[in-house]
């Protein structure tokens, strides 16, 4: 393994230029100025474009952990929690051309296995954990299947994000954003809960 001099942080910086120009055809040179070195460092530390994918992605993933840390510590209840999830991982998702996701299954297998891992042992997790404390609080109804609700709450973001479902020039994502979960997170919240999801949802 190479020696990495690149902060974590810094390596964030080369997920737009792959978003951009893609995971194959950004150039070391574009790569560089975003990471703030020269092709040559750049080379020596990531001697692969595999490996810079890999490091590039496990950083945003830290960036993301990092963004849900802050958002736990503005918000209390498990519903505002819920709704500040969705709108940071609806902000992400906006960022990420379709193509982007079908490169790094299909081109690099092993960033694309470490992503689902993430999604197995923190996302996942994470919301499972977030409805029982919503439960307990009385915000979310008692008698909800968590995990089903969960793969629910995925699925809905990525249909929510799908061209082909969704085309952005016919539809204003905002408005289908709130036609999709202000309804089912409603439906999953007491009366106490579906309060104030509504006063969230009032503010798009």
């Amino acid at each position: 393994m190479p020696d990495f001099t690149l902060p974590t942080a810094s390596l964030e910086a080369a997920m737009p230029v792959f978003y951009r120009y893609g995971l194959h055809t950004a150039s070391d040179a574009v790569l560089a100025t975003a990471l703030h070195t020269n092709e040559a460092d750049l080379m020596a530390q990531f001697p692969s474009r595999e490996l810079l994918v890999h490091h590039a992605i496990l950083a945003d993933m830290e960036r993301q952990k990092r963004e849900h840390v802050e958002l736990f510590a503005q918000y209390s209840s498990a519903v505002e929690r819920l709704y500040g999830l969705l709108q940071l991982g609806l902000r992400d998702l906006a960022a990420v051309p379709g193509q982007f996701y079908i490169d790094l299954q299909t081109g690099f297998p092993k960033t694309w296995e470490a992503a689902m891992e993430n999604v197995n042992t923190y996302s996942a997790p994470q919301l499972q954990q977030l409805l029982n404390d919503g439960i307990r609080n009385r915000m979310f109804r008692s008698d909800i299947n968590i995990q089903l609700v969960t793969k629910i709450i995925v699925e809905q973001l990525n249909m929510l994000l799908n061209p082909q479902v969704f085309p952005p020039d016919r539809y204003n994502m905002r408005e289908v954003f709130r036609s999709i979960f202000l309804y089912y997170i409603r439906g999953i919240c007491t009366d106490e809960g579906a309060r104030i999801a509504a006063e969230h949802f009032a503010r798009l």
